[in-house]
């Protein structure tokens, strides 16, 4: 098998040298072959009708570079050969040739068309200029020649181009698919990156609070130092366990080192949240409007996130300020409301929106991409007064509760 392919492969590194054998092999049959069997068919040698032999089977070379000229040149010698001779040949198998090779590399149609003209042609110079009738096995012949030759250079056609069209679907496929891993493996990063901020950023804004409370107060109030150091010690140890929690999310099934995990937080959790930032100072005041009800989970971890992204940046950009958070339970949606009254305005940035945040970080992306991927909207700007306002709208029709 090894053999025939590289065999294949030389031949198609050189098809002129290929052109040229079938030429010479094509010449030396019409001139020698039929005289054993049918000698009135054997072509004569003379001097004229080598060289026309010679120039139809010599045209065989350039058949793959011009083959509608090499078609003319066969069928014109023959028609020719025929009128000079008077008989039939095994020259008929020239044009044949010539005809294969035209409907191999054109269209249908053009391949057709050709070899209807081919055929006309030489079937009129066979009845001016020979004995045979309209009906005789020599003219019925020239034209099952040329027929034959058209209808197998087109399968060929047919079946490269078929052939061609499969390989494309394939190449588009394999491109298909790896764009498609590409994307999958782009989402799952962002995915990854969103929640490790999401899970981190809030803890240690705090840790971040408490440690300056207790530089603050460590010479004059040592108390109020440790209780302060009490809860950097407590907050460093919620995220770690939240981080080892995302970590065995992203292990590989089956591992023996996969970490159990807990469920993802939801709204259940959020008296937990407000209460952290209460104890490092933050004035928060939460409020429930509607009636509670379960939701999708991807919908409450959105909504927590949001909450916890957004008091995470007033406890590190809005200084001492009071914090108001709204969660609505509307018929079809969630409202998800954080605003204060610090500092705001241009202390946070969103690109897209009309008052820009200035901070380098990804705490908003975040919360917008979340309200995004659920089919929410998410939009940030100031509050009335002078603080900062987040404002997110989640779907979450009462169809759709678990």
């Amino acid at each position: 098998m090894s053999r025939l392919i590289a065999l294949r492969n030389a031949i198609r590194a050189r098809p002129y040298l290929v052109d040229l054998v079938i030429a010479a092999l094509t010449f030396a049959v019409t001139a020698t072959g039929p005289q054993a069997g049918h000698p009135k068919y054997a072509l004569p040698l003379t001097t004229a009708t080598v060289v026309l032999g010679g120039v139809m089977c010599g045209a065989l070379v350039f058949r793959r570079i011009w083959p509608r000229t090499v078609l003319a040149v066969t069928v014109g010698a023959l028609a020719v050969h025929l009128a000079v001779n008077g008989a039939r040949s095994a020259l008929d198998l020239v044009p044949a040739v010539a005809m294969a090779t035209l409907a191999t590399h054109n269209p249908r149609r053009v391949a057709w068309i050709a070899g209807a003209i081919s055929a006309l042609v030489l079937a009129v110079v066979r009845l001016i200029f020979t004995d045979v009738s309209w009906f005789g096995p020599e003219l019925a012949g020239q034209l099952a020649w040329i027929a034959m030759a058209t209808a197998a250079g087109d399968s060929v056609r047919s079946r490269r181009a078929y052939v061609a069209a499969v390989e494309e679907r394939a190449l588009r496929a394999e491109q298909t698919r790896e764009e498609e891993a590409e994307r999958r493996v782009m989402e799952e990063r962002l995915r990854i990156a969103r929640e490790l901020h999401d899970v981190l950023a809030h803890h240690i804004a705090l840790i971040n609070v408490q440690a300056q409370v207790a530089s603050h107060v460590l010479d004059d109030e040592p108390a109020q130092a440790r209780v302060a150091l009490g809860h950097v010690r407590q907050a460093g140890r919620a995220a770690l366990d939240e981080l080892r929690t995302t970590v065995g999310l992203l292990r590989r099934p089956g591992s023996t080192e996969e970490l159990p995990t807990e469920p993802a937080p939801g709204l259940d959790r959020l008296p937990e949240l407000i209460s952290s930032f209460t104890t490092a100072g933050l004035k928060v005041d939460c409020h429930l409007q509607g009636t509670p009800r379960p939701l999708p989970s991807p919908v409450e971890l959105t909504a927590f996130r949001v909450v916890q992204e957004a008091l995470t940046n007033v406890s590190k950009h809005a200084g001492a300020a009071s914090t108001r958070v709204l969660i609505t339970y509307g018929q079809r949606d969630l409202t998800v409301d954080v605003s204060d009254d610090g500092r705001g305005g241009k202390d946070h940035a969103l690109p897209g929106q009309d008052h820009a945040v200035t901070t380098s970080g990804h705490g908003l992306l975040g919360m917008r991409e979340r309200a995004l991927s659920v089919g929410g909207t998410f939009s940030v700007g100031p509050s009335l007064g002078r603080g900062f306002r987040v404002h997110a709208v989640l779907p979450a029709p009462r169809t759709s509760a678990l």
